[in-house]
């Protein structure tokens, strides 16, 4: 099958930002000027292609990302279109590790929201090239300007001007080009055929300020345009975009764009950045590898003839087709009916069918190719974050690092006839979310669920209900605790002997356990020397600490930030095995963390909340009633507050109704997970109770 577009056309790009920032209706425009969509889909209607679950279209809201592609100037744009609710991070999280660039968008009104910044750190961690687009420029109290400064400040990023708004707020009607300097109108409807015209000459000024700006800072970042811009000579449009183009790809600058996209303008001149200034596949560097054989590093360019990797990236559960696997692949090409290898679990599969994906619509294709996003039916023991490559030439990818749900649930299901359709369900929807973890409490009996925040829970109580048709009972939920210490233990010592009839066991081990650094788990360290402890049962000496961490010595929850160093023990050359070892390494840390002080940890919530001057007081006062850390306010425009503050998760829940109550409904806040500090002691009376 021979590319419909060369590599260097295709762009897989991102939409990330902040809950109600745009991103789907800017989807929508993209998708219907690039004549993908007859009509433009509405998010209050409940009409959009992306947001296709009934979940989505009844809130208003995006839970899963969805890929969509696209074919503008005649580029293939593979767009992804993520959530901007915090409590569905790890959507944002594995579309950004497969993209090679971003489109990140703003509200004019609001600015850098929390969770802009968290999806902007996202993007910087993956080193996602970026273009910024500042939306709902027709809103009262947008302010281009504004935004600029807050990305700056804020974020710590380059952010340049390329376009100067025309009007604002109600009388927005377009944007001036800086580059050629001419003005782009859209008339009122589908804003399909916007038409150029001469400058506002109120404007001219203003343009000619701020062009001079963007000249200054895109010669910044190239050293033969400094010269010429010093030395007063002209640059021209194309040396310009060429030099702009190359610090975006270094992730040295963000150009900002502007419109309204639910007015149907400023998308087109977003769709020609996407191709002039965001990365094909040839222009990010090489993938990079382990070979799982020789455990050394390998990359892998971007070539069809080359040795296949790709990684998958998402799983979903499709009422028709069954499981669905969405992959990126970086080199080669996976084809339809062929034998893959999957490095991560040592296992072969085999390709079923392959499509392109258009949200929930799909179309067959043959293969997918170097550079391409694709989904493929079929695929039993791959799972998201795993590598598919050729056995002859395996490759293992940095596979997707999740965070730690913090929020528990306990459920149920209402008949014996619902349990099996229960346990199904909670299968299908935790291999298709990596937050989403499902256990067994030993004591109770209970199923437990647990996941990113309460939104995020309900959600998928919801799904099950829809459709898994499974009914069932939730209980009140409850926070995701851990445990650790605070003092070093220098010996914690166990001697597992048992003597039976015939063989017997025998393990020995001596370890040293001390506080860790905040985040870092549970670190082993292996000191053994000279042979006391045969190598064959180091494996099972750290499975015993790794067993036992699971369940604390407090109350149960996990042991965290613990540092734990083998150094000492003794075998048997008869009664030794790894069973042996590994209960006397488990006892030994539990011993060892009775010693150390142990002590419970909570996760507190970075907490912003917006809202109308004359409600600061009591709103404050409620944040402090929940054990809050307030850490400052700030004026927003609209004569608004933003609060921001430290809650434990255990003081936020019900918080939306006591917050809707004081301001009149008129109160919105944000929280994310920050960290996990120490309970004091009365507090953790309550949670032994």
């Amino acid at each position: 099958m021979t590319r419909q577009h060369p590599i260097e056309r295709y762009r897989n790009i991102g939409i990330i930002a902040h809950i109600d920032a745009g991103k789907t209706t800017t989807t929508e425009r993209i998708l219907y000027y690039t004549g993908k969509t007859h009509r433009i889909g509405s998010v209050d209607d409940g009409t959009t292609v992306t947001d296709w679950m009934e979940q989505e279209r009844e809130r208003g809201i995006t839970i899963v990302s969805a890929a969509v592609s696209a074919v503008w100037n005649d580029y293939q744009i593979n767009i992804i279109d993520t959530p901007g609710h915090i409590d569905f991070t790890a959507e944002v999280q594995r579309s950004l590790r497969v993209l090679d660039g971003g489109i990140v968008i703003f509200d004019a009104v609001q600015g850098v929201e929390p969770q802009s910044e968290t999806v902007w750190r996202q993007a910087d961690r993956y080193s996602v090239p970026r273009i910024c687009f500042v939306n709902k420029m027709d809103r009262l109290g947008a302010s281009y300007e504004r935004t600029i400064s807050m990305v700056r400040e804020r974020l710590g990023a380059n952010p340049i001007a390329v376009q100067v708004p025309i009007g604002s707020e109600a009388d927005f009607s377009g944007v001036v080009d800086l580059f050629t300097e001419k003005a782009i109108y859209w008339d009122e409807g589908s804003g399909e055929d916007p038409r150029e015209g001469e400058i506002p000459a109120d404007l001219a000024s203003t343009v000619a300020d701020m062009r001079d700006k963007m000249v200054e800072k895109i010669a910044e970042n190239d050293d033969e345009l400094t010269l010429k811009y010093l030395e007063g000579e002209e640059i021209s449009v194309d040396e310009l975009r060429a030099a702009l183009r190359k610090a975006v790809i270094d992730n040295l600058a963000t150009p900002v764009y502007c419109g309204s996209s639910l007015r149907n303008k400023g998308v087109q001149p977003l769709l020609d950045a996407i191709i002039d200034y965001l990365p094909s596949p040839l222009e990010v560097p090489p993938v990079i590898g382990i070979d799982p054989k020789k455990e050394k590093e390998i990359e892998r360019s971007a070539e069809d003839d080359a040795p296949l990797s790709a990684l998958v990236f998402k799983i979903v559960t499709d009422p028709y087709v069954g499981r669905l696997a969405y992959v990126r692949v970086y080199s080669g090409k996976i084809t339809q009916g062929t034998m893959v290898y999957n490095s991560t679990k040592g296992k072969k599969e085999r390709i079923g069918r392959l499509l392109r994906m258009y949200a929930d619509r799909r179309e067959d294709v043959e293969e997918v190719l170097a550079g391409d996003i694709g989904a493929t039916l079929g695929l039993k023991n791959s799972f998201t974050g795993e590598t598919l490559c050729v056995a002859s030439n395996p490759i293992l990818l940095e596979t997707i690092s999740f965070p730690e749900p913090v929020i528990s649930v306990a459920i149920e299901p209402n008949t014996t006839a619902d349990q099996d359709k229960m346990s199904e369900a909670l299968r299908k929807l935790s291999e298709e979310d990596p937050t989403f973890h499902v256990r067994s409490d030993q004591d109770t009996g209970q199923t437990i669920i647990s996941g990113m925040g309460e939104l995020h829970l309900e959600v998928l109580v919801d799904r099950m209900l829809r459709e898994f048709k499974v009914q069932a009972r939730v209980g009140r939920p409850q926070v995701a605790y851990r445990e650790s210490i605070t003092r070093p233990v220098e010996k914690a010592e166990y001697r597992y002997v048992k003597q039976t009839g015939g063989r017997g066991q025998y393990g020995h081990v001596m370890l040293e356990i001390e506080p860790g650094e905040t985040g870092s788990g549970i670190e082993f360290e292996n000191d053994i020397v000279g042979g006391v402890i045969p190598r064959e049962y180091f494996n099972a000496i750290k499975k015993g600490i790794f067993e036992s961490a699971e369940a604390g010595v407090l109350a149960g929850y996990p042991v965290v930030d613990v540092k734990v160093r083998l150094y000492d023990g003794s075998f048997h050359e008869v009664d030794s095995s790894e069973m042996a070892f590994k209960m006397a390494a488990s006892l030994a840390f539990k011993e060892g963390i009775q010693k150390a002080k142990p002590v419970l940890l909570e996760p507190i919530m970075s907490v912003e909340v917006v809202l109308p001057e004359e409600y600061l007081g009591d709103t404050i006062g409620q944040l402090n009633a929940r054990r809050g850390e307030i850490l400052g306010t700030e004026l927003r425009p609209g004569k608004t507050q933003a609060v921001k503050s430290m809650v434990p998760l255990a003081e936020m829940f019900g918080y939306a109704t006591d917050l809707r109550s004081a301001t009149q409904g008129r109160g919105a806040f944000t929280m994310e997970f920050d960290h996990y500090a120490q309970v004091s002691e009365n507090v953790a009376k309550l949670v032994f109770a």
